[in-house]
């Protein structure tokens, strides 16, 4: 056993004895509270809690306390003054090995003190991110470098529409052979032999399908990793005739790949959009734009190829989004998601997949990895939840049993994905979501709500200064959402929002410089003008003071 194992097992729970007094008798009721030492917690929280469940009387609070505090300190120094004498034993008896304790102690302090550690080069990434930063905020370079990535991303279009398009034509082949198979199983007599030639068709129909689409993701994820390497090796080249001023180095691939840009244009309809401009906090008042729109959340996703195969120009969202992939000027998006299996994707989140999948990743890890490595990471935070669910804690049974049983990620949880190869965001939120939130009557301590209060902390902490929020926490209309339903469920959302902004400012970090808020596609006019109405009057919107200016002064009169 281990000397930290060792530790661990010492902890033990220690009797605190009490005794409160009556009023009217001399008698005494005496209370013995088992307490964990090392205690961990808030000895505040602590003794309301234990004045709450044993229903004490309230004059005992300060006493408790503090008797709560010494017993607290007096038990934690002497749990320390033991572990540190037995340690002190095993070292004169031998029984631990004190060179590799200090081995142990010298790897902890290279691995976390920066003056200890050792002198390591920077990796490939994150000289490849400089160089990027550096040539993208120059003038020539920057457009050049957006139209290559605009040429990479319709070669892969390309691929892309011809997988679909052969899947496509062996689905219908195949269906028609299976409707033929029927057709002569109907004049078979014999059962069992009508079954087995009906399973060797679904059988090789399965198979020829998982081989054309196994050959075609392999042809499209070799061209996306031959485009990842020729892209980074192009930059590098780029930045040396860039320093040198002899010209820019224009690479022999986008030239080719220029004749596939043959795809139709996409029709979007107009956006019904409001912005207004808001002032919140106490004294220190700070500014945000406000924005409320209608609009397919996957647009913010797309990016728009162009339909002239003579000109390769990137749309002005994606110019903005390159220039703020390697700064403090991040741009987030809620997405909402209902699968709290990373397994198995459906519905939107495998639509968002697709869009992902679209083009190549120059940057960060394709989504597939990025939820690979989440899986993991998933695993060691439920194991990690469950373990501090203590059956101690003051919580319904109902909670305690829905909390440990659970497997997967709950309501409310979220995980992060960045992508540098979306159309105006950097960042996805992904919350997940349950069939609660199609009932009217949630209200701001729901999973979900709590989960945009961890979404907005982790914004303002990690240089995320816009952020698109769905604020009917839905991505489509359906026919419970009338206009009741709507405006109550916005109303609530904006509340939450705006008090989890004003908490914002005592965390720290960047400013939320701008906020928006989504509502479906195809939201009516009149539920939308409620909602854009709605909005003014709940966050305080900035409008100027306007003054008449006379001709003659006036005085106040005396009343």
């Amino acid at each position: 056993m281990s000397f930290e194992e060792e530790e661990v097992k010492r902890k033990n729970l220690e009797t605190f004895n009490f005794s409160i007094p009556t009023l009217k008798t001399n008698k005494s009721y005496d209370l013995e509270i088992p307490v964990e030492i090392p205690f961990g917690g808030s000895i505040s929280e602590l003794t309301q809690r234990l004045i709450t469940h044993l229903k004490l009387p309230c004059f005992v609070e300060k006493k408790l306390q503090s008797s709560l505090e010494e017993f607290i300190q007096r038990k934690t120094i002497q749990y320390h003054d033991d572990v540190a004498n037995s340690a002190i034993e095993k070292c004169r008896s031998n029984e631990i090995d004190v060179e590799e304790v200090i081995k142990k102690w010298e790897k902890l302090y290279k691995e976390e003190t920066v003056e200890h550690g050792e002198k390591r080069r920077a990796s490939d990434s994150e000289v490849f991110s400089n160089v990027y930063h550096k040539l993208v905020h120059s003038g020539p370079a920057f457009q050049t470098m957006l139209q290559v990535e605009q040429s990479y991303a319709l070669a892969v279009s390309h691929l892309m529409r011809q997988k679909t398009e052969q899947i496509n034509n062996l689905t219908s082949r195949q269906t028609e052979e299976m409707k033929r198979a029927l057709e002569k199983v109907d004049n078979w007599s014999g059962k069992m032999g009508s079954e087995a030639y009906i399973n060797e068709i679904v059988a090789k129909h399965f198979e020829d399908q998982n081989l054309l689409q196994g050959r075609w993701n392999s042809e499209i994820d070799t061209l996306k990793e031959t485009q990842r390497r020729e892209y980074r090796e192009w930059i590098m080249k780029l930045l040396e005739e860039h320093q040198t001023n002899t010209g820019l180095y224009s690479p022999s691939s986008p030239s080719e790949v220029l004749a596939f840009s043959d795809s139709k244009p996409e029709s979007s309809l107009p956006l019904m959009e409001e912005s207004f401009t808001i002032h919140l906090g106490s004294q220190m008042k700070q500014m945000h734009n406000i924005r409320i729109m209608s609009a397919d959340i996957l647009d913010f996703c797309r990016m728009k190829l162009p339909t002239n195969g003579n000109s390769v120009n990137p749309s002005p969202h994606r110019l903005q989004t390159a220039l703020g992939l390697y700064s403090n000027d991040l741009c987030g998006l809620v997405m909402l998601n209902d699968t709290n299996d990373l397994s198995g994707l459906t519905g939107l989140a495998n639509e968002f997949g697709e869009v992902c999948e679209s083009s190549t990743e120059f940057h960060f890890p394709n989504l597939s990895e990025q939820l690979d490595s989440l899986k993991t990471q998933t695993k060691d935070a439920i194991v990690w939840r469950n373990s501090c669910q203590h059956p101690g804690n003051l919580t319904t049974s109902e909670q305690q049993s829905r909390r440990s049983a659970s497997k997967h990620l709950q309501t409310g949880d979220i995980f992060i994905t960045k992508h540098s190869n979306l159309s105006s965001v950097h960042i996805i939120f992904h919350l997940i979501v349950d069939d609660s939130l199609r009932s009217s009557d949630i209200n701001s301590r729901h999973s979900a709500i709590l989960g945009l209060r961890n979404i907005l902390k982790t914004a303002c902490s990690n240089d995320i200064t816009t952020l698109t929020i769905p604020v009917l926490l839905m991505h489509e209309m359906t026919e419970e959402m009338t206009v009741e339903w709507c405006t109550k469920r916005a109303e609530l959302v904006f509340k939450c929002v705006k008090g989890f902004m004003i908490e914002m400012a005592s965390w720290g970090g960047s400013d939320l410089k701008n906020l928006q808020f989504l509502v479906p596609k195809g939201i009516s006019e009149e539920v939308f003008g409620s909602l854009a109405t709605m909005l003014p009057s709940i966050f305080r919107v900035s409008n100027p003071l306007i003054f008449k200016v006379s001709s003659t002064p006036t005085t106040p009169k005396n009343k």
